[in-house]
């Protein structure tokens, strides 16, 4: 028995992979997650766990520039981003600190920078470039030069929050990614299925509510933690920075600062804020608060002080505590002067996820739609005849490579592994698909394709080589026989690999689904569905 096992792995393998992917194609365990109000028949578009993208679906795509203007190459001077964005928006009228923003060690593409030398942004719409550029001169820092469009940890933050919608909203299938033009510019690329234009755009301009709270220890309360309603929300804050990480040591922060204005008569946030800080516990003379805050059971921990809150829709989704320094200066008053201050996490990625939470799920930058922008809507009928229209594709691919394959070798036990072997390795593609939960376009369908003859190729030069000298009269012959066809498809895998790979890898919207994919099925076919087929074909053709 034992034997046995050893000389077929090769086909047991392939039988392994295609029950996995049978598991995941009809297995409700991976069956699409369902928005609110949808049918788990409808999240799921079918008996299978396959999700399709917006050509097989219908729905909508939106492909705009984020507006803005970036002066690229410029010289902090020793000053902090939060500095150097305060100085420029100082010198644009009717501009607020939120809509300036300067990125150190960043040049504006995303690239990276030397020390000292980064990137600064405006991305209000009200500004022009020769404005721009006039404030830039004004401030007093030395620049290379001003390009329409944002910085690239403003795209990176723009797709997180649109992709955050997305999931939110559980609209299964929908996608959101970075395409750069042949000229150079970049877009954000949104593509929802099942949804119509305007849903799509009341979903990128909604805003979630955020606000920050207090929780202290209170001894009338059921658990011992009392919570304030909101001391400070989203309009409160007059600048929200992008995450940074720590000069010395680890962690990270995202650099806040807090209106400090309000009509006559009235406390400005920033005063507001200050005094709640005081009179709960977070700030006072002796130092600052050391935050121990539960989050799953939305306490205060054993030997917690008082923690400010980040709450987001209803929901903390973060708590701190403050540092000495920060605390004595609101103890003593002298704070609500500037209003800045940092909210500091233990890791780079909470500190992202933190600045994107203030914004309310706003985008840093607003996305011109109606001007640069392009969009197209798919009906849900059409998305219908698309996936009719790829499955007669495919069959009649199937069949055409079959009849091909029939008429050239005339012998079924032949032919028909061979035939068996590729839909395998396409329906192990499927299963692929449906297990990571990518949404299946057109062009991926036609990587599918390209790989049932790709594979076939393969699979006939095996035949071809084994078959070219007569009878296989041992099984030493067959191995000799397949290992030198092995080689030259191994070669030609290497060469498709490194063709695709481009393609895989550049923002280059759908054409990165067919390179995925037809890199995946060329791995597939090297490493199991070929040698499964070679061990196949020795035990039909080996004389014993």
């Amino acid at each position: 028995m034992f034997e046995r096992v050893k000389e077929n792995w090769r086909v047991l393998l392939l039988v392994v992979v295609v029950l996995g992917a049978t598991v995941a194609l009809f297995a409700p365990q991976f069956a699409p997650e369902t928005a609110p109000g949808e049918s788990a028949e409808n999240a799921t578009q079918g008996m299978t766990n396959l999700q399709y993208g917006l050509d097989l679906a219908g729905g909508t795509r939106i492909r705009a520039p984020l507006v803005g203007y970036t002066a690229t190459g410029v010289d902090f001077a020793g000053e902090t981003p939060t500095q150097v964005a305060s100085d420029v928006a100082a010198e644009l009228e009717g501009v607020s600190t939120r809509e300036v923003d300067a990125v150190l060690g960043d040049d504006g593409s995303g690239t990276g920078g030397s020390d000292g030398i980064g990137a600064v942004e405006v991305t209000a719409t009200s500004v022009s470039e020769t404005e721009f550029r006039e404030a830039m001169d004004a401030s007093g820092y030395g620049y290379e030069g001003i390009r329409s469009g944002v910085t690239g940890e403003t795209r990176d933050a723009a797709i997180e929050v649109i992709q955050g919608k997305i999931n939110e909203a559980g609209l299964s299938g929908g996608s959101v990614q970075q395409v750069q033009s042949i000229t150079g510019e970049y877009f954000i690329l949104v593509e929802v299925p099942g949804q119509g234009r305007q849903d799509v755009i009341d979903l990128l301009e909604e805003r979630g509510t955020v606000e920050i709270a207090i929780a202290y220890p209170d001894p009338n309360a059921t658990d011992g933690t009392a919570r304030t309603d909101g001391i400070l929300v989203q309009d409160d804050f007059e600048n929200i920075g992008t995450a940074s990480r720590r000069e010395a040591g680890s962690g990270a922060y995202v650099p806040v600062s807090v209106v400090n204005e309000a009509p006559e008569g009235e406390r400005s946030p920033a005063v507001r804020f200050q005094d709640a800080a005081v009179e709960y516990g977070v700030a006072s003379a002796s130092g600052g608060a050391r935050c121990n805050y539960d989050l799953e059971t939305n306490s205060l921990g054993e030997s917690s002080d008082s923690c400010l809150l980040l709450v987001v829709d209803g929901e903390v989704v973060n708590a701190f505590g403050m540092d000495d320094g920060l605390a004595r200066s609101m103890a003593s008053g002298g704070w609500a002067d500037s209003g800045n201050f940092r909210l500091t996490t233990t890791s780079f990625a909470d500190a992202q996820t933190i600045s994107i939470n203030l914004r309310a799920g706003a985008l840093p930058a607003e996305l011109d739609i109606s001007g640069q922008g392009t969009s197209s809507t798919i009906s849900a009928t059409q998305g219908e005849n698309f996936r009719l229209y790829s499955a007669i594709a495919g069959i009649f691919a199937v069949f055409a490579v079959a009849g091909v394959v029939f008429l050239r070798y005339r012998e079924p036990k032949v032919a028909l592994p061979m035939i068996v072997t590729a839909l395998a390795e396409v329906y192990a593609l499927l299963g692929f698909a449906a297990l990571v939960g990518y949404p299946l376009e057109l062009a991926v369908i036609a990587g599918f394709i390209a790989v049932v003859g790709t594979g076939v190729d393969d699979l006939v030069i095996i035949a071809d080589e084994v078959m070219s000298e007569g009878e296989v009269n041992s099984r030493t012959v067959f191995d000799s026989r397949f290992r030198r066809a092995f080689w030259v498809i191994g070669a030609a895998a290497a060469t498709t690999i490194v063709a695709m790979s481009p393609l895989m890898v550049l923002s280059l919207g759908d054409l990165s689904g067919f390179a995925i994919f037809t890199i995946l099925g060329v791995l597939i076919g090297v490493l199991i569905t070929r040698p499964a087929y070679g061990d196949i074909l020795r035990r039909l053709l080996t004389v014993r």
